[in-house]
């Protein structure tokens, strides 16, 4: 029997949709992508966002839908599931180009194109069974924040932890960065990494591997941390340990009123 993969559907208002989406993670889910009108729109009215949460098993899934709807003002999630690897392709049908940066656009691998403008970067991106389309806000906030200070980083090192599709380290190979290493504790998602930086001719210079920041034993100019919160602050004592003298550190995927917290923390240090 294939296997089925439930993930759960909900409607959000979009200045809400970092909080609600905090709190499926904290209700177990093990990945959540952001949807809006103009990308993977599936049923969302203007202003409003879709946030799609997978689950490790159905009754997680369920009980994050009744969660949701003890919410002042209730939410209506909805139980959806895919079976086998048919949820690989389920998103291709709503997945667009997109400018990520001013100068970076990410384009299905199914619908190649070459730059249509002058100074124009096409990343060939398939997120496949990880998590990062770049649709989401903490995403599009690094890179645009890599796509800045570009001059800085080309012929750097770069290390990002919880790398998912490994959409930022290759933003930063494409941006001129001249090695990226990629981590992320999920074993599933290397493949997916190594499969993206092929596309895109870049990986001689991609090194990724199932792992932990505990297990990294050099330092890189470059740091990035696209996680949550909760998990970035106990990492806090080793993204400082491997971070070179001087280098950059950039975080994301943290609510406004986590800021505070966080960066106390880190500058503790």
């Amino acid at each position: 029997m294939e296997p089925r993969y439930p993930f759960v559907a909900v409607d959000v208002p979009e200045p809400e949709a970092d909080e609600i989406a905090a709190a499926l993670f904290e209700l177990g889910a093990s990945g959540v992508e952001q949807r809006d009108e103009q990308t993977l729109v599936r049923g969302a009215r203007s202003g409003q966002v879709t946030l799609v949460a997978s689950f490790e098993d159905h009754g997680e899934a369920e009980a994050a839908i009744a969660a949701l709807g003890e919410l002042s003002p209730p939410l209506a999630g909805r139980l959806e599931e895919v079976v086998g690897d048919a949820w690989r392709d389920a998103w291709k049908e709503h997945f667009a180009p997109f400018a990520l940066t001013p100068t970076i656009t990410v384009v299905p691998p199914w619908a190649p194109r070459a730059p249509e403008r002058e100074g124009e970067r096409v990343l060939l991106l398939e997120p496949g069974r990880a998590f990062g389309t770049g649709l989401h806000a903490t995403t599009a906030l690094v890179a645009e924040l890599l796509d800045e200070h570009a001059a800085e980083l080309r012929g750097r090192e770069i290390l990002d932890v919880g790398t998912g599709s490994g959409i930022l380290a290759l933003v930063a190979l494409l941006l001129g960065a001249e090695r990226a290493v990629a981590i992320d504790n999920d074993d599933d998602v290397i493949e997916v990494v190594l499969e993206n930086a092929a596309r895109n001719g870049l990986e001689r210079r991609v090194e990724a591997s199932a792992g932990v920041v505990e297990q990294v034993t050099r330092q890189f100019p470059w740091v990035v941390a696209n996680i949550e919160a909760r998990v970035l602050r106990p990492l806090a004592p080793e993204l400082a340990r491997v971070l070179a003298p001087g280098g950059w550190l950039i975080l994301s995927g943290i609510l406004e009123s986590e800021r505070d917290d966080l960066v106390a923390r880190y500058t503790s240090l």
